[in-house]
């Protein structure tokens, strides 16, 4: 039976440590692009991104890692090796990822799933930026407020997450679950079709080497 919609947020040094997991499980095109990095924080989180995402698709289909067909294709182009992550063998199923400066989310689903994480310290901006990412409503109410930051932040997490899903399937809503991870510094959100999705902690999918930490709901 497949397991209904999640997500696991981790840092990518949780990631890195994590026996077993690799550059050896990417596809060749993968450690193509990652051989092209030439930052080493980015090419860790681009690499503890990819990983996670595997091990999130592990759980989802029941395969192992190095065997869920993930794939990727721009809906904009048509070409495949960017764009948003799919499942190749897997029509239906949804995946997602996202990292930023030494923070790692991936998320799966029976349906359409985006992920978005940020640091808690991170303020987005500029204004006009806004403007055109986040929802009038939002980015009102955000700016309200005496103290905007956290609050823009949380929309813009929410915003990224609704992108990557994309639209839902016919006769179905997109439901958000948002959380402030407060141990590893993270705000995040993920999206999918038909029901909020679970918030895992990594260990769920890492094994006991990830620290058991409690994930809250955003702004606790």
């Amino acid at each position: 039976m497949t397991p209904g919609a999640f997500a696991v947020v981790a840092t990518t040094r949780e990631v890195l440590d994590t026996p077993g997991l690799g550059p050896h499980l990417l596809a060749p095109w993968e450690r193509r692009r990652l051989s092209a990095i030439r930052v080493p924080s980015r090419h860790d989180d681009v690499l503890a991104a990819r990983l996670l995402l595997r091990l999130c698709a592990a759980r989802l289909t029941g395969r192992p890692p190095a065997a869920t067909g993930l794939a990727q294709r721009c809906p904009d182009c048509g070409r495949d090796g960017h764009g948003r992550p799919y499942l190749a063998d897997g029509p239906g199923l949804g995946v997602s990822l996202a990292h930023a400066d030494g923070l790692v989310a991936a998320a799966a689903a029976p349906g359409p799933v985006g992920v978005d994480v940020e640091p808690a310290a991170r303020r987005p901006g500029p204004l006009p930026v806004l403007r055109r990412v986040l929802p009038g409503p939002e980015l009102d109410e955000a700016l309200a407020r005496p103290d905007p930051g956290p609050s823009l932040l949380r929309a813009w997490v929410r915003a990224e997450a609704r992108f990557k899903a994309g639209p839902p399937p016919p006769e179905t809503a997109h439901h958000l679950a948002e959380w402030t991870d407060r141990r590893r510094g993270a705000v995040a959100a993920a999206v999918a079709a038909g029901a909020p999705p679970s918030l895992l902690p990594p260990s769920a999918v890492l094994g006991g080497r990830a620290r058991r930490d409690r994930v809250r709901p955003a702004g606790a």
